[in-house]
């Protein structure tokens, strides 16, 4: 199978999971594969082996060998057949002219000399023992050294924020104000960005345009506008000028650097520096390109179109494209204003739960989620629902990543130190072929540290704060897809507190994740479900139970917009998500392992006979908590419906033992 990613036909087998504009591209790349240059880094598994198999196959294959956008393309367990970024193409942009090539080099001057002056600073404050007083002042210094250097150094900075694995806390926590506080351009040279991409003037398509700008980042600023044909209120989003060249010239210069650095980021990161440079290349450029913002909008669209807790703005694609994104204005709540929500009526604490489901579901079952979740970036709707605005930066995670999410939360509720430490191996955190030994004390300390107090106490903030110790004295890389995801859960939790400073994320998040265990058809979660009731070797009856009593509070709470109150309940539109929690194929999933799988029969008829006594009241309990959650005649009819395929599949089961004992 040269030639074929394994990876892209794992993510094909199970095709329900995945984003939808994102799995025609994969479909599509199948059928064209044998035009399309090897880009993967597994080239001989089967697609039908486990994701801790192909991580051993890529362990066969030396590391240093094969390209760091390959790696990446592993990491994520899906290629990228037509990626905008590769440092082939960056290279021929910046060296195709003479003219290209000297601005080249005076910016490659301008940077080493601004750095190389940063850099002796630092080596001065360290010889004469000042180097810890200094740090506040120190990274103030690097904040406005960013960006003096400009767009690119800006959103490096943005992404270092986020990076515990390359410099320290404190820094990091300086840098975080770039992701709100960036200059703006002149409003005239925005307005002549956007009639050049609409092919005519404003006047034409907006009645009416803001005089000041609404928000400004590193890549472009926002204006809000009216439209002279509808009346309806838009965001214009408004890329900066001459950006484009800029940004490839010193994405060579980071790159040409980074290998020079290759042998340090070996041994504190495992990796090579050209590696995080690429990580960050081919996102910069994705984020670069507004018609891929437009698509991200589209898709978070679909993903939610049942769901009546969220909001996601109209796209305007007529009006839209690679420079300028028009899309609806939304009109909320700031979400850390928790006076101006209670006066529109919403509940609080039910607009949370709103927030950390959508949250959750972004994570674990859609794979698209929302990088940015700044307080800037959300919003509470009045009738309750949670808005979010500004889709140019989201993290994409495959079916194989959210697998071994849930293989990692699976490992740390059974207290497996060891496998979880796999696991980061397999999501890209490790380098293959690590010594995980050393790491395994650590992340037990970590995590046992966290729930001393109970999960009701439990805070992303303190974990995260002693994984960034961890990172930052181990070879641990932390993928810029994760680090987007870890900043925007803490960014989450964030805003939670500051709305209600006693909430508990878990106390949420728990009953969101039990649901999607007991309910949720994949095979995979139908394996990490058993393994979460099963531990050294005995049936789990009180966790069956605790999962159960969850995943119905969680139907209860959303079955409804919980943020609304009683006096907005007649206005608003509402649509019903789930009234019981939904466990036929679950059951009729259980019963037919019962039947087929004798391991899992074994371990079943024991759990039912531990201690030399008959479970008879632990059975009793379960389906007193079921009892009205399902519908018993119709699970017996999809039963009896089943029974043919049960029967070819024992039938295919016997002869296959038979013919293996010849």
């Amino acid at each position: 199978m040269e030639g074929i990613c394994t990876s892209c036909l794992y993510s094909s087998i199970t095709p329900s999971i995945e984003y939808k504009s994102r799995r025609k591209l994969l479909n599509s790349t199948q059928k064209h594969r044998i035009s399309l240059p090897r880009i993967c880094a597994v080239s001989s598994v089967s697609p039908t082996q486990s994701s801790s198999e192909k991580s051993d196959a890529l362990q066969v294959k030396d590391i240093s060998r094969i390209s760091a956008l390959e790696q990446l393309d592993f990491e994520r367990g899906v290629c990228v057949p037509f990626r905008k970024y590769s440092p082939e193409s960056v290279r021929n942009k910046v060296l195709e002219s003479r003219g290209q090539i000297l601005s080249l080099v005076g910016r490659g001057v301008e940077i080493v000399w601004n750095l190389g002056l940063y850099w002796t600073t630092l080596v001065y404050d360290y010889l004469v023992g000042r180097d810890e007083e200094v740090v506040p002042f120190r990274a103030r210094q690097l904040r406005t050294l960013l960006c003096d250097l400009g767009p690119s150094f800006i959103k490096a900075g943005q992404v270092l924020a986020n990076r515990p694995d390359i410099i320290r806390e404190d820094y990091m926590n300086e840098l975080c104000i770039l992701q709100d506080d960036v200059p703006a351009f002149p409003n005239q040279v925005a307005f002549n960005i956007i009639e050049e991409e609409l092919g005519q003037p404003l006047e034409a398509v907006f009645s009416k345009i803001s005089s000041e700008t609404i928000a400004a980042a590193s890549l472009g600023q926002v204006y809000r506008a009216t439209l002279r044909a509808s009346g309806e209120d838009v965001a214009i989003k408004v890329q900066r000028p001459q950006i484009e060249p800029i940004i490839y010239r010193d994405l060579f210069l980071f790159r040409t650097l980074a290998s020079f650095l290759n042998g340090i980021s070996l041994q504190k990161l495992g990796c090579n520096a050209e590696l995080i440079v690429d990580e960050f290349g081919e996102k910069l450029l994705e984020e670069l390109d507004y018609t891929l913002e437009a698509r991200n909008i589209e898709d978070f669209l679909e993903n939610f179109k049942d769901d009546p807790t969220v909001k996601i703005p109209r796209v305007y694609r007529q009006l839209s494209g690679p420079r300028v994104l028009v899309m609806e204005w939304i009109d909320g709540i700031r979400c850390t204003d928790p006076q101006a929500i209670r006066e529109a009526g919403i509940d609080i604490d039910g607009f949370l739960t709103v927030g950390v489901s959508a949250a959750l579901r972004q994570l674990l079952e859609f794979g698209l989620f929302h990088g940015d979740p700044h307080p800037g970036n959300v919003f509470a709707m009045r009738d309750g629902r949670i808005a979010y605005v500004d889709f140019g930066n989201v993290a994409v995670l495959s079916q194989q990543n959210k697998q071994i999410l849930i293989d990692a939360v699976v490992h740390a509720v059974n207290e497996d130190y060891g496998e979880m430490a796999n696991d980061f191996t397999r999501l890209g955190f490790l380098a293959s072929g690590t010594d995980v030994a050393p790491i395994v004390p650590a992340l037990e300390a970590i995590w046992q540290n966290s729930l001393e107090k109970g999960l009701a106490d439990f805070n992303f903030r303190s974990v995260t704060g002693k994984f960034n110790q961890l990172v930052y004295n181990y070879p641990i890389r932390i993928p810029e897809r994760f680090s987007l995801v870890i900043r925007s859960l803490l960014t989450q939790e964030g805003i939670c507190l500051t709305l209600e400073p006693d909430f508990k994320f878990l106390e949420v998040a728990y009953p969101y994740v039990a649901k999607r265990l007991l309910t949720d058809p994949n095979p995979a979660l139908r394996e990490r479900l058993i393994q979460v009731l099963f531990k050294d070797g005995l049936f789990q009856w009180k966790r069956l139970e605790n999962l159960i009593t969850l995943a119905k509070e969680n139907v209860t709470k959303l079955s409804e917009n919980p943020a609304f109150r009683g006096n907005n309940r007649g206005t608003s539109k509402q649509l019903k998500i789930e009234q019981k929690l939904d466990l036929t194929d679950t059951i009729k999933d259980g019963a037919r392992l019962f039947i087929l799988d004798e391991g899992i029969r074994r371990q079943l008829l024991l759990a039912l006979t531990e201690d030399s006594k008959l479970h008879i009241e632990e059975v009793v309990d379960v389906y007193r908590l079921l009892e009205d959650q399902v519908d018993v005649p119709s699970m017996a009819l999809g039963l009896a419906q089943d029974l043919p395929s049960v029967a070819r599949d024992i039938l295919l089961s016997w002869s296959a033992s038979v013919l293996s004992d010849r």
